[in-house]
């Protein structure tokens, strides 16, 4: 197997003209293989790998990351490098979400060992600090110790500076601002919560609309700093392509990111509706001999 190869010239030039003929730039995340190239076939730009995705391959909520359970930095480049690139045609780049808080690993080696796999792509969701509730005890503990919002744009800094392109997230205005003024990232998505629907999924009672108002502020606000940034939606009551449709229609954006919705969703409903069918299965009835 000999993975394809791409750069950062050829990625940002496809998402420019993709943003110049007003065709949604379509992000999508996979936790396997299989998904990953069944979403290339259908026409995603990007490929997003991160631990949040490979623990719901395996059942789990993408939160399950936030527990010290594995290595997130090493989850992703291993199932990356084994399972997700061997499985693509080139047609998409891929895009690996990093822990920038790692304290056990030099993320520039980190970012090197990227770009020697084939990665040419970086973002700072995996995890982010951004996850925790600012107002929480939590949150309070975690920067006291080290763990800040401010390594993770240190990150996608270095991460450009070495020829990634960069994908940066934040969860509210005041850290999205921050980002994109520091780091200066080629792509921001605003993360409006985490998805809905599902078995896993977190229902805030927010509607789409909402989602969408709360989207188009901050992108608003971004656009008047850099004119030139590609902004992409997520999250949230953003579940289906209905969804997704109402965010390009009432938001300032050029494309949208989805997870669980073309992931996690689409494998519960389709795996449990035919099993069940196999399952309700009988054997026909036989004549007496």
């Amino acid at each position: 197997m000999i993975v394809p190869r791409t750069s950062r010239s050829e990625i940002l030039a496809r998402l420019r003209a993709k943003v110049a003929r007003r065709q949604p730039i379509f992000i999508a995340s996979a936790g396997s293989g299989l998904v990953a190239q069944l979403l290339e076939q259908s026409g995603v730009d990007c490929v997003n790998t991160f631990a949040g995705a490979r623990l719901r391959a395996n059942g789990m909520g993408t939160m399950a990351m936030l527990w010290p359970i594995l290595d997130s930095n090493r989850q992703t480049l291993d199932y990356t490098r084994e399972d997700i690139l061997p499985a693509m045609s080139g047609a998409a780049f891929v895009c690996a979400c990093l822990n920038a808080n790692d304290p056990l690993k030099d993320m520039r080696l980190v970012l090197e060992q990227l770009l020697a796999m084939g990665v040419c792509s970086v973002s700072n969701i995996g995890p982010s600090i951004s996850y925790v509730d600012k107002d929480s005890e939590v949150y309070r503990v975690l920067t006291k110790s080290g763990i800040t919002f401010q390594h993770e744009i240190d990150m996608l800094k270095l991460a450009r500076q070495l020829g990634h392109v960069t994908i940066g997230l934040a969860f509210d205005e005041a850290d999205s601002v921050q980002l994109v003024e520091q780091a200066r990232p080629d792509v921001f998505c605003f993360h409006a919560g985490t998805t809905k629907g599902g078995r896993r999924g977190y229902d805030s009672g927010e509607t789409i609309a909402a989602t969408a108002a709360r989207t188009d502020a901050v992108h608003r606000r971004l656009r008047a700093i850099d004119p030139e940034l590609i902004l992409i939606a997520h999250g949230a009551a953003m579940e289906t392509p209905e969804d997704a449709q109402y965010m390009l229609d009432h938001c300032t954006l050029d494309g949208f990111w989805t997870g669980s919705s073309t992931e996690r969703i689409p494998i519960e409903q389709a795996v449990t509706a035919t099993a069940r069918r196999f399952a309700a299965l009988r054997f026909a009835e036989r004549g007496a001999r």
